[in-house]
């Protein structure tokens, strides 16, 4: 069974899909997302906030610290470390992302019932072409980072 665990921003305009990596937090851990409509109005809390290209995800620390205390020392766990290391991130690079990427693949789909060769190298060179917007647009995941330490 697989469960889309997706959460509206405070505004109501907009929604995001999230992954729980090894299913060690529960999808409580977010207190509240904010879009880029609605965070504007947020006073921004480091210690418990994580924001990514104008999205803001509030994390319930106490609940992470206590559920990740067994993998991960509680100075450790902070909301980069949640989101980075995938323990409750967006489900993709970016609040729909996951849509998107499916619609591009169908697009390209479209390309192999004509041309076969042509459709391989677009897929072959897609996804790094994607992720170089994305990166440019300041989407945190579409960056290379390097692995916390435990």
């Amino acid at each position: 069974m697989c469960v889309d665990y997706a959460k509206m921003c405070s505004c109501g305009k907009k929604s995001a899909s999230f992954n729980f990596r090894d299913e060690i937090l529960p999808f409580e851990t977010i207190t509240a997302l904010y879009c880029p409509q609605c965070s504007g109005s947020v006073q921004y809390d480091a210690a418990s906030m994580l924001e990514d290209n104008g999205w803001i995800i509030d994390y319930n620390m106490d609940v992470a610290r206590f559920m990740m205390q067994k993998k991960t020392p509680a100075s450790l766990v902070t909301p980069e470390y949640i989101f980075d290391e995938g323990y409750c991130t967006w489900r993709g690079v970016y609040p729909g992302d996951h849509i998107d990427s499916a619609r591009e693949r169908e697009e390209l789909l479209k390309i192999a019932k004509t041309d076969r060769k042509r459709y391989f190298q677009e897929f072959a060179t897609w996804g790094i072409k994607r992720m170089e917007r994305l990166a440019c647009q300041g989407w945190r995941k579409a960056n290379e980072r390097e692995p916390a330490k435990t």
